[in-house]
Parts: C-alpha cells; structure tokens; sequence
C-alpha cells in the first residue's frame, strides 16, 4: 500500500474546510435558485491556476486511489493539456481547456476538487483585514440571477482562505518560505507528480 501523501489530521482538516466551502455555495445557490443543470457553458474550462502546495497533494490523494488505467488516461489528458496551452500563450492567447480530470461531462475526483472548483459560479467576496472588499460576481448564469435585487448574495471567502493559509503552514512546516511560490494549473499538478517538500 503506498504511503499517504497527507497524514490523516492533515487530510480531514482539508476535508472539512472543503466542507464548509460546499455548505457556504449551497447557501448562496439555494438563495438565487441557481444550478448548474442545463448550462450550455462549463466552467471547467476556465484556465485556473492554483497556488497551495496542500491543494496539489489532496488532489494527488485522490489521484492515488485511482484505478491504473483511469490515472493514465488523465496523465495523457493532462499532457495533451499542457501542450495546448503553451501553443495558446505562444500565440498570445488565453486558452479555453477542459480539465483533464474530466471524463463524460463530470470531474472523475469530485471529492478532491480543489478550492477554486468548490466556490466557482455563486457570487462571493473577501473582506480584507483593512476593511477593503473584492466582489466576484460569479458566472453569467448567476448575474443573469441578480434582476431586482439591491443585495446579491454572496460566498465571504476570508475566512475559508484564512483557514487554508494555515493548513497551508501546518502542512508546509519548515519547507514553508523555502518552496517556490505556486502558480500552476492542475493538469501541471498531475504531470509533476505529488508535490515533493
């Protein structure tokens, strides 16, 4: 049997912040009778880059539990992935990719989706320590959702963020400042492997 990636604490406190994440959406999409049924978009081919060592070796947790023949069919995915989007960048272009993690229309890890999967679509907001408030008006869908309203409902991020950033220190202990900075999309997260501290 291979060795977790994150020990056990690690992985249920992700856990449950992810919880806490779905539980905030479904708040905000009950409140505009929102869902994703029957899009003719879908967002999982908005070019997201993500920027948490701890979020690269959940989704490599899931990864491991894979059969052998699905992980290389995402492997080859997430290389056919990469390879396209540097012809876009070459051409100065912002490439729209479907994930590689999806298969028939659906994430094939669901329960592993990262951070930016969980509260993409609802609008939400971050309120800085300073007061200052960045909105996010969410997927056209929803701000087609907004009509009358004087008040949109919305996802506060700060405190989900907040908790992540120190899962992030907790996971990261001594590695943490010596680790370049993370920028990559997760179709690089597969293709490198579990993030090696």
């Amino acid at each position: 049997m291979d060795t977790p990636i994150l020990q056990p604490q690690i992985a249920a406190k992700i856990a449950a912040i992810y919880e806490r994440m779905e539980k905030a959406y479904d708040i905000v999409a009950k409140q505009l009778d929102f869902s994703c049924e029957g899009c003719p978009d879908n967002c999982c081919d908005s070019f997201f880059q993500h920027h948490t060592y701890i979020e690269w070796a959940y989704l490599w947790e899931g990864l491991n539990g894979l059969p052998a023949a699905k992980l290389a069919a995402i492997r080859e995915r997430a290389e056919e992935y990469v390879a396209a989007t540097e012809r876009a960048a070459k051409k100065g272009e912002h490439p729209r990719l479907l994930c590689p993690l999806i298969e028939d229309g659906l994430c094939g890890l669901y329960q592993h989706r990262l951070m930016i999967c969980r509260l993409h679509g609802v609008p939400s907001s971050i309120t800085f320590p300073n007061g200052q408030v960045k909105k996010f008006p969410g997927c056209f869908r929803c701000q087609e959702l907004k009509g009358e309203r004087e008040v949109m409902p919305m996802v506060e991020r700060a405190s989900l963020l907040r908790d992540l950033a120190l899962l992030e220190q907790e996971f990261m202990g001594a590695n943490l400042g010596q680790m370049p900075k993370l920028k990559k999309t997760i179709a690089e997260m597969i293709i490198l492997g579990p993030p090696r501290l």
